[in-house]
């Protein structure tokens, strides 16, 4: 393999640890153009109507329905999604388009009666929005800023991330293929540090959507504030699952292992840290274990597999770094032989104020921890500086609830691990992010509110007929 120019990108199939193709950058006079041509064609989407903005947004998600499953092998083969995954990434893509093609003409002003007249207000699109998007999740991530931010009457250029440009450089295809007017819809193919932090700073980008690690939001934070742009920023996680004596075992067990190692541990709302109440923190860990056996964990491309590569070297060789010698081992799985950037499921029961318990791991190892009271657990899970997400298990619907709002996270789940879903707000306390993504209130997040003040004390008739002569 020949070393990259300064002016690409070689891309490595996880599984395989194989170059498979190269992705020209683009430069910053590139992207300026395409940033000028983003604001030109501002003026012509605004102009569309709600529902001529809708429509084409609905249009853009049926040509995403009929290319499935082209989008679900480019995630596998850049990212090592398993495909039955990467099916439903694709699956998640089509649903956010369709759910906010519906937004424009329901994203309703107000009406406030006021002395001497009447007010009233209306969401003016922000203008160019920069997207930023990781490589973990690299198609619905983007979706998540991508379809709020148009349907409100934004155009977008998006910055995929360096190790995973093709899904958004097949939904710029798409765009177009579906009729959004030409400069709508842009993606920059380069490294962060150069066209990432030029988005941040470009005068005429009017807001940055980030996702990605924390220190890395905070200088994007940072460079946006040169022009005062608001940001949304979706950060780290280091979240926590917390079982109580009285809750289903059996169902928390079993749902551990996806909740913890779901796209092999690189979820930003994994639950790698997972209390267990003492009374039942054995017969829980003899539930887990079987359940960790059951996990599937192989070649992408087998429909039947359910963990698959880390996405780089580098990175495997971090998530192994973190699980030092001195952490107890309750299991370690199977991972294929050969070539790829495999890290076996493991899990460890380390002990208090371990590193491992303050690091966002973003691997698939999960940490098991036995705890005494619901103080003592609350204390312990908001420890860390991030805030993402987290799930609850008990039978008592009082305690679950109390918890849950005593826990400083953004997205809590009570007898489950589901986190995201597209129709409800999205988003983290602490260094975990600021703004939300997703759900009803998503369009606010990417415009802002204009006030205008209708007088009741108009020009008297006789006034008028005189001035009129």
């Amino acid at each position: 393999m020949t070393e990259p120019t300064p002016h690409e990108s070689i891309l490595i199939n996880p599984a395989t640890g194989h170059e498979f193709i190269r992705v020209p950058h683009r430069s910053i006079a590139d992207t300026n153009q395409i940033i000028a041509e983003s604001v030109r064609a501002g003026a012509r989407w605004r102009a569309l109507s709600a529902a001529e903005r809708g429509h084409l947004l609905a249009r853009f998600a049926r040509a995403i329905a009929a290319d499935r499953e082209h989008l679900a092998t480019l995630t596998v083969t850049e990212a090592g999604h398993p495909v039955t995954a990467a099916r439903a990434e694709a699956d998640q893509v089509r649903d956010v388009f369709t759910y906010f093609a519906g937004a424009p003409e329901r994203h309703l002003g107000t009406q406030i009666p006021v002395a001497g007249g009447t007010a009233i207000t209306f969401h003016e699109p922000l203008g160019v929005v920069g997207i930023i998007a990781p490589w973990n999740f690299p198609l619905p991530i983007a979706a998540w800023g991508v379809a709020p931010a148009l349907a409100a009457g934004n155009t977008v250029v998006l910055k995929p991330a360096e190790l995973t440009p093709l899904g958004a450089l097949r939904l710029e295809h798409l765009a177009s293929e579906a009729g959004l007017p030409e400069g709508v819809f842009r993606v920059v193919t380069g490294s962060g540090a150069l066209l990432g932090d030029h988005l941040a700073r470009h005068p005429d980008v009017d807001k940055i959507i980030f996702t990605g690690s924390t220190a890395t939001g905070a200088r994007v934070l940072a460079a946006a504030a040169e022009h005062i742009k608001p940001v949304t920023l979706e950060l780290g996680g280091h979240n926590a699952s917390v079982v109580f004596s009285d809750a289903n075992l059996a169902a928390a067990a079993a749902a551990t292992p996806s909740g913890a190692l779901d796209n092999a541990g690189q979820d930003c709302c994994a639950r790698s840290r997972v209390y267990v109440q003492r009374p039942v923190f054995d017969r829980f860990v003899d539930l887990l274990i079987p359940a960790m056996d059951a996990l599937r964990v192989g070649d992408p491309l087998d429909p039947h597999t359910q963990l698959g590569p880390l996405i780089s070297a580098a990175h495997r060789d971090r998530v192994a770094a973190l699980v030092t010698n001195d952490i107890p081992v309750v299991y370690r799985g199977r991972i294929p032989e050969g070539p790829g950037f495999w890290f076996p499921p493991t899990v460890v029961a380390p002990p208090p104020h371990h590193p491992i318990l303050a690091t966002e791991v973003f691997g698939p190892v999960l940490a098991l921890l036995p705890f005494d009271t619901e103080d003592e657990v609350i204390t312990r899970v908001n420890s860390t500086p991030y805030g993402l997400a987290g799930s609850i298990w008990t039978r008592d619907g009082a305690r679950g609830l109390r918890t849950a709002r005593a826990i400083r996270a953004g997205n809590l789940s009570i007898n489950s691990q589901t986190a995201v879903r597209y129709q409800t707000p999205f988003g983290g306390m602490k260094h975990s992010g600021l703004g939300r993504e997703l759900g009803p209130d998503a369009l606010d997040a990417v415009t802002e509110v204009k006030t205008v003040f209708i007088s009741h004390d108009g020009p008297h008739p006789s006034t008028q007929r005189n001035e009129e002569s």
